[in-house]
């Protein structure tokens, strides 16, 4: 808490010197690592993340106009200016400022309301960008609950949540929810099963002998920026239809993979053998889903497929469902690993972090060779289970490390990965750290 102080009274000297007064409340929401379950909660299924001490932090003034003024204590992000009452979100760029806005606009229709106070924040975050940290998430969450606190309006966590999930498409991501739900719902030294329709969160005892150490490939990735994630959220919307019409079901109202399961009733191992007996592994075309579904490229395109997917030319079906429902089941075995503690504990999670990756990796294709590289790091200086976290393609690895051997793993994964010649990052703290499970979203009030 030492630390979180000093970044408020150097927020509070910022903000004085940018505004030329005094902030009236700060809102803070921790970044999150997903410690199993990727690539599955836009499917329906349930993830289990938890909050890490990084986090966004804004100072926030109301102000009598109908102006909001967004700042940043990084440079790199400039200052951005735009009336209240006429928020416009770009798609087509994912610039810091959207993200605030995103929050503030989910607020605002919220609550159908067409006139709203100005104000002036001030952002600071030290969560790593496009690190699958969820810094963009978290930005979204912290602008809802300003939006709200300034509005005196309340709101559950469950229905911030929700809404901030809902608001963050607004920039172009297809999300899931789990992002969002952690950032409001997580609670200090428990991870989360987080569960969708309804919403919930179930406490996770982590292994009291394990640490979870988080390395940053320092490959960035935006997705917002790229397609490669929508497109594995239309593939896996694509599966899910065609696995219903196989089945007999009502195709053309299934969403998710998770619906296909929930309406045969059956578990999630016959699901990935009905996947087998379904779909080919080959690439699928446009063309071939269209006779399979028995519609037209038009109605295709127009009516599943996403704006920014309409073009691509080849869907790998097999491989996203295949990934999907096997990951779906790491994370309830996972948790009941958690739940039955055996003396082996840290390896079984290990091995199941272990087969999360391969499945990413090759089934999922989400990987990038720094990513892998790493995760072979980290496995080979002690950690029992590493993985990549967040979206992908980039970002940071996460991986269960017995508390005993901490000290030299940091200094040997630091050596192998963060020292060698031919890369041309230096190494920063937050790079390589651990971490354990923090709390979510709060409001501070100036004293």
């Amino acid at each position: 808490m030492p630390v979180l102080f000093d970044r408020f009274l150097k927020l509070k000297e910022m903000f004085n010197s940018k505004f030329g007064s005094i902030p009236k409340f700060y809102v803070r929401a921790p970044g999150r690592v997903n410690i199993i379950g990727e690539h599955i909660d836009y499917c329906g299924y349930s993830v289990l993340p938890m909050a890490i001490e990084q986090d966004m932090l804004i100072a926030v003034e109301p102000v009598k106009t109908q102006t909001l003024q967004l700042a940043n204590t990084n440079p790199l992000y400039t200052d951005f200016s735009t009336s209240a009452n006429n928020i416009q979100i770009d798609k087509t760029k994912p610039l810091w400022h959207n993200y605030f806005l995103c929050g503030f606009k989910g607020i605002q229709e919220h609550f159908g309301l067409s006139s709203l106070t100005g104000m002036n924040c001030l952002v600071d975050g030290n969560i790593p960008p496009s690190s699958g940290l969820s810094s963009s998430s978290a930005l979204v969450c912290c602008a809802g609950l300003v939006t709200l606190t300034v509005l005196g309006m309340n709101l559950s966590k469950v229905e911030l949540a929700e809404i901030c999930a809902k608001s963050e498409r607004y920039i172009g991501t297809e999300g899931g929810g789990m992002d969002q739900s952690i950032s409001f719902l997580a609670e200090e030294g428990t991870a989360k099963l987080i569960e969708f329709s309804p919403l919930r969160a179930t406490d996770v005892k982590l292994p009291s002998g394990a640490i979870f150490v988080i390395a940053n490939s320092c490959v960035e990735m935006n997705k917002a920026a790229t397609s490669h994630f929508n497109i594995r959220v239309m593939e896996c919307r694509l599966a899910a239809k065609l696995l219903a019409k196989y089945r007999g079901l009502q195709w053309d109202k299934v969403l998710r993979l998770e619906e296909v399961q929930a309406k045969l009733g059956v578990s999630l191992e016959e699901m990935l053998q009905i996947t087998e007996d379904t779909l080919h592994p080959e690439p699928y075309s446009p063309e071939e889903v269209c006779r399979c579904l028995g519609i037209s490229l038009q109605e295709l395109r127009t009516q599943i497929l996403s704006p920014n997917t309409q073009d691509v030319l080849t869907f790998k079906l097999y491989q996203r469902a295949k990934h999907v429902y096997s990951e779906a089941a790491r994370v309830l075995q996972f948790k009941k690993i958690c739940e039955e503690a055996p003396d082996n504990m840290v390896q079984l999670l290990g091995e199941l972090m272990n087969q999360s990756h391969a499945s990413c990796r090759d089934m999922y294709e989400c990987s990038c060779p720094e990513v892998d590289q790493l995760v072979d790091i980290c496995r080979k200086f002690g950690a029992q289970g590493s993985r990549l976290t967040g979206a992908g393609w980039g970002g940071c690895t996460v991986s269960i490390v017995p508390a005993d051997k901490l000290p030299s793993f940091l200094a040997n994964v630091h050596e192998a990965y963060y020292q060698r010649s031919d890369q041309d990052f230096t190494f920063e703290k937050q790079s390589l750290f651990a971490t354990k499970p923090g709390g979510g979203a709060l409001v501070f009030l100036e004293a």
